[in-house]
């Protein structure tokens, strides 16, 4: 179930959705403290509540994909 090569795509999922979750709940917490000229003070709130859903859906997806 867990080990076979059949199941990569849930586990790449899973790395994708927990990757998308992390990355913009750490931009929402704590932006970057060096700003470049051109960058955004913070992350875009709604953009970024729509990523951390979708990816929180794709991990949840491989998750019982994985476990079925």
């Amino acid at each position: 179930m867990l080990g076979d090569y059949q199941a990569l795509l849930p586990w790449l999922m899973l790395a994708l959705g927990g990757a998308l979750v992390v990355g913009n709940v750490a931009a929402l917490i704590r932006p970057p403290e060096h700003k470049r000229e051109g960058d955004l003070g913070t992350a875009p709130r709604g953009r970024t509540a729509l990523q951390i859903l979708i990816g929180g859906l794709t991990a949840v997806w491989a998750l019982i994909s994985l476990l079925a």
